[in-house]
């Protein structure tokens, strides 16, 4: 018998405060402006809010840089607009979980401000201070994952600390149990305030490699591009099993972990229903498909990546689904079609991840339909690893036009771009000049415009949270794949005790045709991005990005 789980049952919903609403007209999206759009998640169908980072930050990475814990950046609000958005969620019986960044702070956190002050400092060992190798020279070759060296030398103390992202991001040191409980005393903190649970970033960094030793370096490179010397190392499980018992299991929190670098073989240490650490998990193995280069969709490997996540953690954990986060390009615009077909692609790559095992989680403008966003300068994007990104090939001697594609087809401001929520200026987001420019199209793409047509993209996921809701076959049913080696179509049925339903959908441009599974035909057709279209009851003939939900009956 499955597990039930009020968050199994639940759809997700992610806010990037920074560009949802501003509700004072300093161009920042803020606390009060989540507040004022509350009725319209409710309306979607919304049962839990992850709300990114709103601590304290110089914003160097956009809030996940944090200098205080326990503070609320004042470009949000302060703490008492956060306790009344708490309040404002759970008086529409939706939750709230909130960003959780351990495994490194702001170089303007306090702890790091005395560690840097000199070697003797009590605080010097809560992060990863290290020798050069030489004059000039970093400890090892690791390379930071926004470019560059892992390491930033410090003049004053005439040592290195360890960076595996921005330089404003020293790297906390997890080997120190004083660090460790300082973090479980700050997370317990934001529980016994009332929030629902966190969605954990970076976690699986935590861990270095015993020594910090070189990495194979092969091409001679002066940093190596790898994360096998801080991802998923051995005796992490130490660390997190730590971590749940003097935390989360103490509040029946829930979790989302990021997964980044576990493999389907560890997932269920991760996630098992039983004993693993967290509630669920964002797989991304299918992320590196994303099509970056402009070779698009690969649809065999995305067929066979994501089934091979349904069926590791069926019955044993939870997957979270999505297709969109603050970190990706937008995916009509990627594995879409965001010019002639943008409504029906959006929704056909919508169907597709919807109805898997696992909790979906929407991303702020995915329901309406939002796309990529083209700034032909550089100066106009606010990214630091976009901008650092940039430097850094021009250097090597590439033009400003094959860089800037690369930005364009996959840069994270392009899911950072201000939420469109009219046709007014500036999108309905704010009165004022936003921190980042809106993307041009919002006249036509917006909150309103979707609202008011009966055949937008934004009524099309309402629709699919309120069958999801109704039949809890799409949530506690099993997953069989089908048609694996079809070149145009992602298929599958989810079962559950005696009802079997087929989701189907056409991630091209191109006609094609589907036959039935031997010995079924359809039934009842519950959803379809194409209206008044009438199928055989053994083949299904599709149009370009058609997507359709049919109940299968046996012959």
């Amino acid at each position: 018998m499955e597990k039930r789980k009020w968050w199994k049952e639940a759809v997700a919903y992610e806010i990037y405060p920074r560009s949802f609403k501003d509700s004072n007209g300093d161009g920042i999206g803020d606390i009060q402006g989540i507040i004022e759009k509350l009725d319209y998640l409710q309306d979607l169908g919304i049962d839990i809010i992850w709300v990114c980072p709103i601590y304290q930050s110089p914003n160097d990475d956009n809030g996940y840089d944090i200098s205080d814990y326990k503070a609320i950046l004042s470009d949000f609000g302060t703490m008492e607009d956060f306790e009344a958005l708490l309040s404002a969620v759970h008086k529409r019986g939706m939750k709230l979980i909130m960003d959780l960044v351990i495994n490194h702070t702001s170089d303007e956190h306090e702890w790091f401000i005395e560690s840097k002050s000199s070697k003797d400092n009590t605080y010097r060992d809560f992060y990863i201070w290290k020798e050069g190798a030489d004059k000039g020279i970093p400890p090892n070759n690791w390379a930071s994952i926004f470019g560059g060296s892992a390491w930033e030398y410090d003049s004053d103390t005439k040592e290195y600390y360890l960076h595996i992202l921005s330089k404003k991001q020293p790297d906390l040191n997890w080997e120190n149990k004083e660090v460790r409980n300082k973090l479980y005393d700050m997370v317990n903190w934001w529980l016994d305030k009332g929030i629902d649970g966190f969605r954990i970033d970076a976690i699986s960094h935590i861990k270095k490699k015993e020594g910090l030793p070189d990495l194979p370096n092969p091409k001679g490179e002066a940093f190596v591009e790898s994360f096998d010397g801080h991802l998923n190392q051995k005796g992490i499980d130490l660390f997190l099993n730590e971590f749940v018992e003097n935390t989360i299991k103490k509040f029946d929190a829930l979790t989302v972990r990021e997964a980044n670098g576990v493999t389907v073989e560890d997932a269920e240490n991760w996630a098992n229903e039983d004993t693993g650490y967290f509630n669920m998990i964002f797989q991304f193995e299918h992320v590196d498909l994303w099509g970056s280069k402009g070779t698009g969709l690969d649809l065999r490997r995305l067929k066979t990546t994501l089934s091979r996540w349904q069926n590791a953690l069926d019955a044993k954990g939870w997957n979270a689904l999505f297709i969109e986060n603050h970190d990706l390009a937008r995916v009509v615009s990627v594995w879409g079609n965001d010019t002639s077909y943008r409504k029906k692609s959006a929704k056909a790559l919508a169907t597709i991840y919807f109805f898997m095992q696992g909790t979906p989680f929407i991303y702020q403008g995915q329901e309406i339909g939002m796309t990529n966003v083209k700034y032909e300068n550089i100066n106009d994007y606010r990214d630091v690893a976009s901008r650092n990104y940039y430097q850094s090939e021009l250097a090597k001697g590439k033009a400003h036009e094959e860089v800037m594609t690369y930005i364009w087809s996959s840069g994270r401001d392009n899911s950072r771009t201000p939420m469109q929520w009219d046709s007014t200026s500036y999108a309905g987001f704010s009165d004022n000049e936003p921190w980042i420019k809106v993307n041009p199209n919002y006249r036509k793409i917006n909150v309103e415009e979707s609202m008011k047509d009966s055949d937008s993209i934004y009524h099309y996921y309402r629709t699919m949270i309120q069958l999801r809701r109704k039949e809890e076959t799409f949530i506690y049913g099993s997953y069989v794949l089908l048609e694996e080696e079809h070149p145009q179509v992602f298929a599958y049925i989810r079962k559950y005790q005696n009802k079997q339903f087929l989701i189907v959908a056409n991630l091209f441009a191109l006609e094609t045709i589907v036959n039935l599974p031997s010995g079924f035909k359809l039934g009842e057709k519950l959803l379809s991005n194409y209206s008044e279209k009438e199928q055989s009851t053994v083949s299904l003939n599709l149009k370009a990005y058609e997507a359709g939900i049919y109940e299968l009956r046996e012959r």
